[in-house]
């Protein structure tokens, strides 16, 4: 096992290093960057899109003084250049990213191009919203689609298995973005009831700082129960089915039957013997599971519930292009997910210790 660990870490290197290389050379062509920001917040136009979805049409290109930035008409040389330094594009391309990977590989990932704020701090900052929102959807999914998967699995067929089949597709067809509206209309006060808060992860400054602690907990969890629903809306049906599928197959196995013939109660066939083996994938599955909701958090369901996570960092940063807030957290992203695959290999073998990466071939 430890020579399995080795080659799975030392692979980690090269797949980073070729996430990074992809991305950053493909957004050296695509069109604005943050000196074209800049020069559209000085020119009053907002932001750079403006001359590519019709709003700078009257731009004049062939006088400016400047061809390489769109809308840099009456900004001196002198300017251009100060901003090509403070960014870093006075240098070539090639030389920015071994740069950029040196300072990566010593944890050190720069400030904001716009936010005067480190992109340490700045994640530390989104940071409760998408663990509120992972770490709640995740726990949720398990514990309601792992007993209902189970109870589907002994009852396959019946009227029960039919029923909620068809609630779990229904659930699965509705859109997260949709479902988190129709939460908003009935239970924020959009046109029914105000039951819930429409928007915040807590209550505001000066009401959180009077409530008691058990007061603030339950503040928290009033804040972000119809967000975490809306996000848990369709990951029932995937684990549900996988826990029935799962469960099937091991009912049907010898070693079953036998433990029946044995005269074993059905409770400690199923929980004693079927659990183990049927739940393998499941259970070692969570921390991919884990990571994939906390670094995809929905940006639609933390705009709708105005919540300010790493989903609508990271598109602000690609909007802006704050390139060390973009590469930054897709650097430590890429770095923990790598890393959870392994500790998802891990598990697997945790739970069952009859299984051997290490005797695979490589």
């Amino acid at each position: 096992m430890g020579a399995y660990i080795a080659r799975r870490l030392a692979l980690i290197i090269p797949t980073l290093f070729g996430v990074m290389v992809i991305n950053f050379f493909l957004v050296q062509f695509v069109p604005g960057g943050p000196i074209e920001q800049v020069i559209a917040q000085m020119e009053g136009q907002g932001n750079v899109f403006g001359a590519f979805d019709g709003g700078g049409a009257d731009v004049n290109v062939g006088a400016m003084e400047n061809q390489r930035y769109t809308g840099a008409r009456g900004l001196p040389p002198e300017y251009i250049a100060q901003l090509e330094r403070e960014f870093g594009f006075d240098k070539p391309p090639l030389e920015r990213f071994i740069h950029m990977m040196w300072n990566y590989m010593r944890f050190d990932f720069g400030q904001s191009y716009f936010r005067s704020i480190s992109v340490v701090d700045l994640v530390i900052e989104k940071l409760p919203v998408s663990i509120s929102l992972g770490l709640w959807s995740t726990l949720i999914a398990y514990l309601v689609s792992i007993p209902l998967g189970i109870s589907k699995a002994v009852r396959d067929g019946s009227r029960f298995d039919s029923f909620t089949s068809g609630l779990i597709i229904v659930a699965y067809a509705i859109p997260g973005f949709l479902f988190a509206i129709l939460l908003l209309v009935l239970f924020a006060g959009g046109s029914y009831w105000q039951i819930f808060p429409a928007r915040g992860l807590t209550s505001p400054q000066e009401v959180w700082d009077q409530l008691s602690p058990i007061g603030k907990v339950l503040d928290y969890f009033w804040h972000i129960a119809l967000p975490v629903l809306a996000s848990t809306i369709s990951a029932f049906a995937t684990l549900t089915l996988l826990t029935k599928n799962s469960f099937l197959e091991e009912i049907r196995k010898q070693y079953v039957i036998t433990a029946r013939a044995k005269g074993l109660m059905e409770s400690r066939v199923l929980y004693g013997h079927v659990f183990r083996n049927a739940m393998l994938i499941i259970i070692a599955g969570f921390p991919a599971v884990f990571v994939g909701v906390f670094f995809g958090g929905s940006l639609i369901i933390e705009t709708i519930f105005s919540l300010d996570g790493l989903g609508r960092l990271a598109f602000e940063a690609v909007v802006a292009r704050d390139y060390p807030v973009m590469f930054g957290t897709l650097f430590v992203f890429s770095l923990i997910g790598l890393v959870v695959g392994l500790i998802s290999d891990l598990m697997y073998v945790w739970i069952d210790p009859r299984i051997d990466f290490e005797s695979r071939e490589t």
